[in-house]
C-alpha cells in the first residue's frame, strides 16, 4: 500500500480498515521503540505493541482529528497499555531471556551502551514522573513538543517549558553534562 498517512485516516474513518496496515507501517517502529524503552523487554514491548495496534485498530471510530494528530492519539494509547501492563504484571525474570545472546553480538559496543543507559537512567530516576516522560518522549522517541503537548495534555509552550528546565535543571545538579549524557545515550 503506497498511500499517505493523511488518505489512509480519510480510508478508515470511511470503514475501510484495510488501510490501517498503511497507518501499522508508518508507525509500528516507532511505537515499538517506545514501549520497548519503557519495558526493556523485547518480548513485552512486541506483546504490547500488538496490543496498542489492535486496540487501536478497534477503536479507529474515537479518533478525532480536530483533538489531535493520529501520531499523538497513538502515543496516548500506547502510554495507557504500558500503565496498564505494569499495573497488572508481576515482576518474574525468565533464566532463557539472560542466555538469550545473539550470536551476532558485539559485547563490547553492548556493554558500553548499558553503562551509558544506566547513567541515564539513574538521571532520569532523579525526576518527577511528568519531568521523565516529557524528557524521554523529546530524546528518545524524538517527538515533537506539539506531539508531546497532546500526548500529556499540557499546552505546547508548557511541556517545552519543563523540558528546558529539567535539562538546566540536570546539568546543574550533576558535575558532567546531562544533556550530552542524555544524547549519548540515544547514539
Amino acid at each position: 500500500m503506497n498511500i499517505s498517512e493523511t488518505e489512509a485516516i480519510s480510508l478508515c474513518q470511511q470503514g475501510q480498515l484495510e488501510y490501517f496496515g498503511a497507518l501499522y507501517d508508518l508507525y509500528i517502529r516507532k511505537i515499538y521503540d517506545f514501549t520497548y524503552f519503557r519495558t526493556h523487554h523485547k518480548e513485552t514491548a512486541e506483546d504490547l505493541t500488538a496490543t496498542i495496534f489492535s486496540k487501536a485498530l478497534e477503536n479507529f471510530s474515537q479518533y478525532q482529528p480536530q483533538k489531535g494528530s493520529f501520531s499523538s492519539w497513538l502515543y496516548r494509547i500506547a502510554k495507557n497499555a504500558i500503565i496498564d501492563h505494569y499495573r497488572t504484571s508481576k515482576p518474574n525474570a525468565s533464566l532463557e531471556d539472560a542466555w538469550d545472546v545473539p550470536a551476532a553480538a558485539n559485547v563490547e559496543r553492548d556493554a558500553d551502551t548499558a553503562i551509558k543507559l544506566e547513567k541515564a537512567r539513574q538521571l532520569l530516576s532523579k525526576l518527577a514522573p511528568q519531568q521523565r516522560d516529557i524528557v524521554t518522549m523529546r530524546v528518545w522517541d524524538g517527538l515533537s513538543y506539539r506531539e508531546i503537548s497532546e500526548i500529556l495534555g499540557l499546552s505546547e509552550a508548557n511541556a517545552k517549558m519543563i523540558f528546558s528546565r529539567t535539562l538546566a535543571k540536570l546539568n546543574k545538579e550533576t558535575a558532567f553534562a546531562a544533556v550530552s549524557l542524555l544524547l549519548a545515550w540515544i547514539s
